[in-house]
């Protein structure tokens, strides 16, 4: 049985960067649970995959249905991301378990809508640990505008035998992007 101690939210909303004001602000959202490692008390697990196949759904439903608590529909967002922290008990591959199937990131990618492939980090940490959720832009992976990055913490979480979940979404790009296009790069590189 799926053992969720807690759920957080972040919200971060960005008015003004670089001392110009933006003409929309730019919301970025994570919502992560936080649950006992269901392989940490048991040793090495040789197959992962019953209890992947058994609770990344319901992780997946569940951190949608937060993330929707704050966002009005799809269209709100621009970019995603997720992330998992494994408590220091826990190996890295119980952090990779949850996140990293089609069961958990379909839920997620549905939802918003969303096409690109789901950025991730898998890291292991103790309470406290910084989740730093990666995005791109939820349809053109490629679009250097909306490579972000997202950073929340949980004081408390994870125990060492507890991992951490997160899905993040952002309402727009960097604020003020200037860098160029990915695209344009190549063009001028002689790359394509």
């Amino acid at each position: 049985m799926l053992e969720i101690r807690k759920v957080y939210t972040a919200i971060e909303e960005t008015r003004i960067e670089g001392g110009k004001q933006l003409e929309d602000p730019i919301k970025m959202i994570t919502t992560m649970l936080v649950m006992k490692n269901p392989w940490v008390e048991r040793g090495f697990v040789e197959d992962l995959m019953p209890e992947i196949n058994e609770y990344a759904p319901e992780i997946g439903e569940l951190l949608v249905a937060e993330l929707f608590k704050h966002i009005s529909s799809a269209d709100d967002v621009e970019a995603f991301g997720k992330a998992a922290v494994v408590g220091v008990d826990g190996e890295m591959e119980h952090a990779s378990a949850f996140i990293h199937t089609l069961k958990f990131g379909n839920k997620f990618r549905d939802a918003v809508e969303g096409k690109s492939i789901l950025p991730f980090t898998n890291k292991r940490g103790g309470a406290g640990t910084a989740v730093l959720i990666p995005m791109v832009h939820k349809n053109e992976d490629s679009k250097r505008s909306h490579f972000l990055t997202f950073e929340a913490t949980i004081p408390d979480a994870p125990r060492a035998d507890e991992i951490v979940v997160a899905i993040s979404v952002s309402t727009g790009g960097r604020p003020h992007p200037r860098t160029g296009d990915r695209h344009q790069d190549m063009l001028e590189m002689g790359l394509v």
